[in-house]
């Protein structure tokens, strides 16, 4: 699940504290109708440019985030045979996907996963743990980078990155928009905006981000069986529904949440939760490759 919570998380963070940072350097007065409202077409210009800004912020630090919370080594100079074989696969993926060779790295942890993330096709990283590495023969360890690197020739971070930023606009637009009616029919503020706008605001932000948040884990979901494919046809079928397979014996544990997004394996979620899922449950993922 590596990739989109780690998105998701960083551009939360990043809209939010923008929202306060304008706040206080007073931007936002752009925003007021004479004092007395919202200039709608203002607020969704406003919303447009730092909806879409934060989401590709998000973006441009995706790599340098990745690497900083799972410690992932890049391996510049492979030495050992396990390096040079990983280096080579994604060499020979890349080339037969038809993008630029992604940084490789491997990251310490039992887990068995892997992710990719990057600011485009030709600038992007492949992580696996070492968990993996231990866990899986090499047939299944092809599988797992051709669907990682598959991920990267479908686009999927920048498409990913559009998504979020149409979201992140209406999260702006409405959070003002609930702000301002709170600070006005409950709280009677008859000019400028008072506390209650702000406050309120950011609540707002934090919640509907939230809830907006639904259509990128769906998103995110229907990709996992794109790139599934991509991984059969870069490694075969049989490699990467035994890679599937092996996931679903070993049980892995998820990635960290904010680094959720486009790793090979996902958590299990029934009713509501699987709502807040960014993989398709292992089970489907198999069948539907299965029936090809």
């Amino acid at each position: 699940m590596k990739r989109i919570l780690l998105f998701l998380a960083t551009n939360l963070a990043i809209i939010v504290v923008l929202s306060i940072t304008l706040r206080l350097l007073g931007v936002e007065r752009i925003l007021d109708e004479s004092g007395a409202g919202l200039n709608f077409n203002n607020l969704l210009v406003f919303a447009a440019v730092f909806g879409m800004g934060g989401a590709f912020i998000s973006l441009a630090m995706s790599k340098w985030t990745a690497k900083r919370m799972t410690g992932a080594r890049v391996i510049d100079d492979p030495r050992t045979p396990t390096e040079i074989w990983l280096v080579e696969t994604v060499r020979r993926q890349a080339r037969a996907a038809g993008i630029g060779m992604p940084e490789v790295a491997i990251y310490d942890s039992p887990e068995v996963n892997a992710f990719a993330t990057g600011m485009s096709k030709n600038n992007a990283l492949v992580a696996v743990s070492t968990g993996l590495l231990n866990s899986m023969t090499r047939d299944e360890a092809e599988a797992v980078l051709g669907h990682e690197v598959s991920h990267i020739a479908n686009g999927d971070m920048v498409t990913l990155a559009l998504i979020q930023g149409v979201v992140n606009t209406f999260v702006i637009f409405l959070a003002r928009v609930i702000g301002h009616l709170v600070d006005r029919v409950v709280f009677k503020t008859e000019r400028d905006h008072g506390p209650a706008f702000w406050i309120t605001t950011v609540i707002a932000e934090l919640v509907l981000g939230i809830l907006a948040s639904l259509i990128v884990f769906w998103f995110s979901r229907q990709r996992e069986f794109r790139a599934d494919r991509g991984g059969a046809r870069l490694a075969g079928r049989d490699k990467m529904i035994a890679a599937l397979e092996r996931l679903k014996r070993v049980h892995s544990e998820p990635l960290p949440d904010q680094m959720a997004a486009f790793g090979i394996a996902g958590g299990m979620g029934q009713g509501l939760k699987r709502l807040f899922m960014t993989h398709p449950p292992l089970e489907e993922r198999i069948e539907a490759l299965k029936r090809g």
